[in-house]
């Protein structure tokens, strides 16, 4: 069957396939392969680039048990939607995704235990991220021989605890701002500290004096709540299916590893504890491993919601 692709967007920019939609909704569908299955894919989008959060939505006219996607090389679990024969998945383009072609490979089984795969394309495009130089203490810049194996260990730490993918998910419905006020400083935005080229900037900040409370932009279980050399007072929830939000900074805790939390919880305040240049939030999103844009995870959510 000759497969059919279309591109909606909001933006009134076509070039064959979608352009940046800025704040608006991008989203297309493909025809399934198998005329049998009548598989329907579609996806939504706030753009198709790096760092972004993609909702792909599978319909099929049968009830179907269970679903997962795979895309850039990352499995992405689904949940059922409103019904058995809905189901969505969030799909993350990492930082460094070039652009091309990429396809979403959706597979799952059906009730009746038939199973069914169906590819569904996605055109990224490439972005070119700003650059910021800050001046910070030399220590957390070139930290002292002393602190290295602390450095490693914790890296080694959470890099596990975002390797997990809770089979549950634990979040509805959208994610909201854990501080009030808008971003003070843009996520994928590459760092010279002291002169010295970093790391890109893999979250995102928001301006807040101390002592603001924080709350959990959605609901989940608190995985990690301690001082880490880099990030501080550090709190990382797990909102189950490979989705993390990771906060930093904090000057003080309020919950407790172990514990779960509903969104809009407090769960601590403020601060400037770790590298920084003062008093602020800094707000990162892991989706299976991927660095995405927690803005994006905001925006393409609360379409649904």
């Amino acid at each position: 069957m000759q497969q059919k692709w279309r591109i909606f967007n909001n933006c009134g920019m076509w070039a064959g396939l979608i352009a940046t939609c800025l704040l608006h909704s991008c989203a297309g569908e493909a025809a399934s392969p198998d005329p049998a299955s009548e598989l329907r894919v579609t996806h939504q989008a706030r753009s198709l680039q790096p760092g972004e959060v993609v909702l792909v939505t599978l319909e099929s006219p049968r009830p179907v048990r269970r679903v997962s996607g795979t895309a850039f090389g990352k499995d992405f679990p689904f949940f059922a939607s409103s019904n058995s024969r809905v189901w969505q998945g969030l799909i993350g383009i990492d930082l460094e995704t070039r652009g091309g072609r990429y396809l979403v490979n959706v597979r799952g089984m059906r009730v009746d235990g038939s199973p069914f795969r169906v590819a569904h394309p996605l055109q990224i495009l490439d972005k070119k991220f700003p650059t910021r130089r800050l001046t910070v203490d030399e220590q957390f810049v070139t930290p002292p021989k002393e602190v290295e194996e602390r450095i490693r260990r914790e890296s080694q730490r959470v890099e596990e605890i975002f390797r997990v993918v809770t089979p549950q998910r634990m979040w509805k419905g959208s994610f909201a701002a854990p501080v009030p006020g808008p971003a003070s400083s843009s996520f994928g935005r590459r760092n010279i500290l002291n002169g010295k080229p970093r790391s890109p900037h893999t979250g995102t900040d928001f301006s807040a004096d101390t002592g603001t409370p924080i709350n959990a932009p959605n609901s989940g279980k608190v995985v990690l709540a301690a001082d880490l050399y880099f990030s501080g007072n550090t709190v990382i929830i797990d909102h189950g299916l490979g989705l993390y939000s990771f906060f930093a900074h904090l000057s003080q805790f309020s919950v407790h590893e172990g514990d779960e939390v509903g969104a809009r919880q407090v769960i601590g305040r403020v601060g400037a504890t770790g590298r920084v240049t003062g008093p602020h939030l800094h707000w990162t999103v892991r989706l299976v491993g991927t660095r995405v844009d927690p803005l994006s995870l905001m925006a393409i959510l609360s379409m649904n919601d």
